[in-house]
């Protein structure tokens, strides 16, 4: 099967507006290791859906993107058991705590410090999340990174 470049994937090419939507499924799946053990399985399984299907559409997507990086995705369940996704952008505090070089966000964020950010790669983290942010421009994409970065005990200098 053909999948189309981009973002947006559909289970069966046809009139998607026609069909009956059923519900949504949110889940972070890791990039290209999609597999159909928990959470993906059963979160599928309950609507019907072809779980495997989902895991070789999810991973042929995610081919070009770092192995492992939690990418959110939004998939839609049709009544005749097919279903579309949306992949959305990396959890920006996945993003902040790699240019940080940290694995792990402080316990304590207001007293203790773990890291710290650059404003320039406050910017370069907005960039990559600036289709899934709703700032007006850039440098409120900025502020609310600094604002994440801050929950987690990194201090952004600049902002």
């Amino acid at each position: 099967m053909l999948v189309p470049a981009g973002r947006y994937y559909s289970s069966k090419i046809g009139a998607i507006m026609a069909k009956k939507i059923i519900g949504f499924i949110k889940l972070q799946v890791p990039a290209g290791k999609a597999n159909p053990s928990p959470p993906i399985g059963p979160a599928l399984g309950q609507r019907g859906l072809n779980i495997m299907e989902f895991c070789k559409a999810f991973n042929a997507q995610t081919q070009g993107q770092e192995p492992g990086m939690p990418i959110p995705v939004v998939i839609t369940a049709f009544a005749d058991k097919s279903f579309t996704f949306v992949m959305k952008t990396p959890p920006a505090t996945y993003l902040i705590k790699k240019f940080a070089g940290i694995t792990k966000g402080s316990p304590t964020p207001h007293t203790t410090k773990v890291g710290k950010l650059t404003r320039a790669q406050a910017e370069e983290i907005a960039k990559i999340k600036q289709p899934d942010l709703t700032a007006a421009d850039m440098d409120a994409a900025v502020r609310i990174i600094a604002g994440s970065a801050r929950s987690i005990g990194i201090t952004v200098e600049g902002v």
